[in-house]
């Protein structure tokens, strides 16, 4: 006897049919007037719903709705039937025939709960949020303890944004359920979502708690959270443990490389990118992460290539022409780099970060009035980017306006105090405009947060230079060298310190180390020249001088 069916028609004829069922043979006619002693209607009806729903436990879903059929046939006006077949249609993803059943049987029986949370389920599922809280909101009406209605609304609330909402519902799911996992659940991502992630851990936890044997999604959201707050070896640990449970979660791999190249585990994190796209070959943010990870090894042609290859599966992830640009950005390749920052701002015109970074590309390209502009609608959209002021205080710094930079500077310091280039910078500014007592408090501070900044040490030489302080000076120049041996400016600033201390020999040997580092130093060429003719020796003060002229001719008539 086949097992997905105990009933099969053997013979039909006009208005007689002639069926086995577990053995037995019965015969029936359609109006049941031959044999109206066996009450055939009521009877057969209920052995199809039987086997329909022992099927439908068994996973045998069509075999479901044809045993519900054939129940239909005989008795037309059962709601359980509309309901348990639209129940089942939705497991078959027909979600309009579903909704097609749930709506007969609320018209049989207006009054069940449970058939308006279904058919809220399966709008859902069909992208109709507002028809699917209508749905669930009736439920409760109907029963004001359905924790999965008020559960099953927190879902959709949070998919159309209504976060409070979608908490609100969470609670009340929770209040009447308290052991319901999946409650927990659903309030913990949306916590995530409102950045509060330590709220979302301890929902995560409870989660967890209740249904630890899977609870794959459950370890993947809390490691997310843990991530987010800057715990990656917790977050880690979350994602292992998803991974143990589900081995093909692809986001797990990419989240667990993203907080392995956090604690600068750059090559695990590749290999974790890699398996990502290994389960999946058109995952665009493992290949803009791998990217990443690539460019931080110094691998900028592999960088390059996985965020090309992120764009070309998404030409519109804005974040992927973002994240290309600062590696052209790293590279060098400004103009590149500002082709990629103007794509990102053109899929997604309030990406901070890309108005922030084509602002600094340009600047670097000299175009400062274009910088200050990128700066402009950076601070626009978050009036309290610290980075941005400093950057656009440089930039007017760069063009003269040096009152303009130290408010810029003032405005940096003043949403991040700790900021130590925006002391610096104020430090420059104010050298500038002859404040040079001024500048040197700005560069201690910015030492005092920065100890091993270069720039701040060789600023302050300069400031001190100003002041006549020659020995202050070229022991800060000294310092700034020792952290950046290769920085000829420091070289250069020294060893015009030493010349004013009439330390000649120590001069010309920090001028040769910036033309070891920068053969066309014009500064340095004619300014050795002048050394060595205080030294006596005329031929290569010459020879200096003639080097410089051919750098720079305008020097001739100095």
């Amino acid at each position: 006897m086949s097992k997905k069916s105990n009933l099969k028609p053997i013979v039909a004829l006009g208005a007689i049919f002639v069926v086995s069922l577990g053995g037995y043979m019965i015969v029936a006619g359609h109006s049941g007037a031959l044999f109206p002693h066996l009450r055939k209607h009521e009877r057969n009806a209920e052995t199809y719903i039987k086997q329909g729903r022992a099927k439908f436990n068994e996973g045998d879903y069509h075999g479901t709705i044809a045993d519900y059929d054939l129940a239909m046939e005989l008795e037309p006006n059962r709601a359980d039937v509309y309901y348990d077949r639209g129940r089942t249609k939705h497991r078959l993803n027909d979600y309009y025939g579903a909704i097609a059943d749930f709506g007969k049987a609320m018209e049989l029986e207006p009054n069940r709960a449970d058939v308006y949370y279904d058919r809220g389920r399966t709008k859902h599922r069909l992208n109709d949020y507002y028809g699917a809280i209508a749905d669930f909101g009736k439920a409760i009406e109907l029963d004001p303890n359905y924790a999965e209605a008020y559960g099953n609304r927190g879902v959709v609330k949070f998919a159309l944004g209504d976060y409070e909402g979608a908490i609100t519902d969470g609670d009340r799911a929770i209040e009447i359920k308290p052991e319901d996992a999946k409650a927990y659940f659903l309030r913990g991502g949306v916590k995530s979502i409102l950045s509060d992630h330590e709220g979302a851990i301890a929902d995560f936890d409870r989660a967890i708690e209740l249904n630890s044997d899977d609870a794959d999604a459950y370890y993947y959201y809390r490691g997310s959270a843990k991530s987010n707050l800057g715990d990656y070896e917790g977050a880690i640990v979350d994602f292992d443990r998803a991974i143990e449970l589900k081995p093909d979660l692809a986001d797990a791999y990419n989240k667990r490389g993203f907080a392995k190249v956090k604690l600068e585990d750059d090559h695990g994190a590749i290999a974790d990118y890699d398996r990502a796209i290994d389960l999946n070959p058109e995952h665009t943010e493992a290949y803009t992460n791998r990217g990443d990870a690539r460019l931080f090894l110094g691998d900028h042609r592999g960088a390059i290539a996985d965020h090309d290859r992120a764009i070309e599966l998404n030409p519109d992830y804005a974040n992927a022409s973002y994240r290309r640009g600062f590696a052209k950005f790293i590279q060098g390749d400004y103009y590149g780099a500002i082709a990629d920052y103007s794509r990102a701002i053109e899929l997604n015109p309030e990406f901070v970060a890309a108005y922030y970074y084509r602002g600094s590309a340009k600047s670097d390209l000299g175009d400062h009035d274009g910088a200050i502009v990128d700066y402009d609608r950076a601070i626009d959209l978050n009036p309290e980017h610290a980075e941005a002021y400093t950057n656009r205080g440089d930039a007017k710094s760069e063009l003269g306006d040096y009152y303009g930079a130290i408010a810029d500077f003032d405005k940096a310091i003043e949403l991040n105090p700790e900021q130590a280039n925006a002391y610096t910078f104020r430090g420059g500014a104010k050298s500038k405009l002859g404040n040079h007592d001024g500048a040197i408090v700005d560069h201690d501070l910015a030492i005092e947060f920065k100890p091993d900044y270069a720039l701040a040490y060789n600023l302050r030489g300069l400031a001190k230079s100003e002041l006549g302080d020659y020995y202050g000076a070229i022991a800060d120049y000294s310092r700034a060298i020792e952290l950046n041996p290769d920085n000829a400016l420091s070289y250069l600033s020294r060893g015009v310190a030493k010349s004013k201390l009439g330390d000649y020999r120590g001069t010309i040997a920090d001028f040769d180390r910036v033309i070891e580092l920068n053969p066309d130093d014009v500064e340095a060429y004619y300014n050795r020249g002048r050394t060595k003719s205080k030294l006596g020796d005329q031929d290569g003060a010459e020879a200096d001088r003639r080097r410089a002229i051919e750098l720079d001719p305008t020097l001739k008539d100095r």
